[in-house]
């Protein structure tokens, strides 16, 4: 008896993107440049969140090109501990067990 080959469909498991870039990401930048613009109404508080708009949106597509999960990756790592310290010193006193099982 065979095995029953069941093909995955691309459409049940895509990334959730949004304009070619994480979903999350780009709606956030998009509200802050929409908030930068219609906070200070000037010209220049225009250009500036435009640029900034689309300079996010650029880095946002570059970063679901290379790995639409790579926010996820970021912030695991950045939940891990900046330095990790050696758990034995020179002053350690080994009980008897410890030494008994290396020999």
């Amino acid at each position: 008896m065979a095995l029953r080959a069941i093909p995955i469909r691309r459409a049940g498991n895509r990334q959730n993107l949004f304009m070619g870039g994480d979903r999350e990401l780009v709606m956030f930048s998009g509200v802050m440049a929409f908030a930068l613009i219609f906070s200070a109404q000037e010209l220049r508080a225009t250009v500036v969140g435009l640029l900034l708009w689309f300079c996010a949106l650029y880095l946002c597509r570059l970063m679901a090109k290379s790995d639409p999960k790579l926010r996820f990756v970021y912030m695991r790592h950045r939940r891990y501990r900046p330095y990790y310290p050696a758990r034995s010193t020179p002053f350690r006193v080994n009980p008897n067990s410890q030494g008994k099982q290396y020999k």
